[in-house]
This record gives structure tokens, C-alpha cells and sequence, in this order.
């Protein structure tokens, strides 16, 4: 393999490597909603509490910036399980054509 060609294969994984971390940042950051009062970032880490919770019907939890907020489980988990939903399908497209592009 002569250097052009390893030049041209690094900067490939470089920039699919960059790609790739813009990727997640852009993902997570939508993850970020308002709902009751707090600020939530849906994911594994909040549906797992509010899971947890489910045998309750208001309980108050942590929101992003650690500040209590007093919520109704299902209507929070709803959102999140939503937002999870929809920004994942979303990532998922994004990482196909990224995929395919390598």
C-alpha cells in the first residue's frame, strides 16, 4: 500500500470517528424536553425510575438540574418513552446512511 492510500484511509476513519461523535452529541442533546415544571433527558437512566415508580401515582424525583419536581408517573413516562422512541428511530436512520457511506 503505498502512503496516499494509508493518508487517505486514516483521514477516512478520522472524519467517520468524528462523524460518528457529532452524531450521538446531536442525538442526546434532543433527548432534552420540559415537562411538569423539570427538565428531563429521556433514556434507560429515567425510565428505569419512573418504572420503579410505576405503583405510585405522584411522586417526586430529580429532575436534569437535580431540582425536586412533583410529577404523575404515567404522563412522564409517556413523554419519555416518546421522545426515547422517536430520537432513536431517528439516530437509527442517520447511522445506516452513515454506515453506509464507510
Amino acid at each position: 500500500m503505498n502512503t496516499d492510500a494509508l493518508v487517505a484511509h486514516a483521514r477516512a476513519r478520522f472524519d467517520h470517528a468524528a462523524t460518528r461523535r457529532v452524531l450521538k452529541e446531536k442525538y442526546e442533546a434532543k433527548m432534552v424536553f420540559a415537562h411538569g415544571g423539570g427538565m428531563w433527558r429521556a433514556g434507560p437512566d429515567l425510565l428505569t425510575v419512573l418504572l420503579a415508580c410505576a405503583q405510585d401515582t405522584d411522586v417526586v424525583i430529580l429532575d436534569l438540574y437535580e431540582t425536586p419536581v412533583k410529577i404523575t408517573v404515567t404522563d412522564l413516562f409517556a413523554r419519555a418513552h416518546e421522545r426515547w422512541q422517536e430520537q432513536m428511530n431517528a439516530w437509527k436512520v442517520e447511522w445506516d446512511e452513515l454506515s453506509k457511506k464507510r
